[in-house]
C-alpha cells in the first residue's frame, strides 16, 4: 500500500493529498504517518510547497472529518438508546451506559475533538460521536481545523525538513501509534473490566 501512495501522489500532487487524506479519514487504515512527511519530502524536488501541501491536507482532512460527522449524526444518541435498549445486553450496556457518556461528551466534546485530532486511529474516529451527540456545526468545524492543522503543519515539515529521509518520521510516529493503541487498548480493557464487574 505504500508504495502505491507514494506512486499515486508522485503523479498528482496536490490533488493526491487532498483525496487520499478525506480516504485516511473515512478508512482509518490508510497512514497520514506516510502521505504527510512523504509530501514534505516532495516539496523540497518538486514544483509543490509545503502551504499548499498542508493547506490541501488540511482541507480533505475536514472533508473527511465531515462526512464522519454526518454518520454520527444520522445515528444519533435516540436511535443509539433504542439499539442498546434492544440489543445492549449482549454487549453489558444500558441505556443510563449512553446518557452518561453523551453527557461527558457534551461536556468535553470540543476539547476531545481539538485533541483526538492529533492522535493516530481516533483522530478519524471522533466524529462520529461529535455528529452523534449534537454538538453544534461551527464549532465542530472550528476545534477539527484546527487539531487537523497542528498535526499537518508538523508532519509537512518535518518531512520537508528530512528530505530523503523522510521514512525516519514515519518510523517515530510507527512508535507514537503503537504508545496510542495501547493507551487505547489499556482503556477499553479497564472499560471492559468494570462493566462486567457492574
Amino acid at each position: 500500500m505504500v508504495d502505491w501512495i507514494i506512486s499515486f501522489m508522485s503523479q498528482y500532487g496536490y490533488l493526491s493529498i487532498f483525496l487520499l487524506i478525506i480516504l485516511e479519514n473515512v478508512f482509518p487504515p490508510i497512514p497520514s504517518e506516510i502521505i504527510l512527511p512523504f509530501s514534505g519530502f516532495m516539496t523540497t524536488y518538486t514544483y509543490l510547497n509545503v502551504a499548499g501541501m498542508v493547506g490541501y491536507a488540511t482541507i480533505g482532512s475536514v472533508v473527511g472529518a465531515v462526512i464522519l460527522y454526518g454518520l454520527g449524526h444520522l445515528l444519533d444518541v435516540q436511535r443509539l438508546e433504542r439499539l442498546v435498549s434492544r440489543f445492549g445486553r449482549y454487549l453489558m450496556l444500558d441505556v443510563s451506559d449512553v446518557k452518561r457518556a453523551d453527557k461527558w461528551f457534551k461536556r468535553r466534546g470540543y476539547k476531545a475533538v481539538f485533541f483526538c485530532r492529533m492522535v493516530p486511529l481516533v483522530r478519524s474516529l471522533i466524529s462520529i460521536p461529535a455528529g452523534m451527540s449534537g454538538m453544534r456545526f461551527d464549532a465542530f468545524l472550528l476545534y477539527t481545523t484546527g487539531g487537523t492543522l497542528i498535526w499537518n503543519t508538523l508532519l509537512v515539515s518535518v518531512g520537508s525538513l528530512l528530505g530523503e529521509s523522510w521514512g525516519k518520521i514515519a518510523d517515530y510516529l510507527a512508535v507514537y501509534s503503537h504508545i496510542s493503541y495501547i493507551v487505547l487498548g489499556a482503556g477499553a480493557a479497564i472499560a471492559l473490566y468494570w462493566l462486567i464487574k457492574k
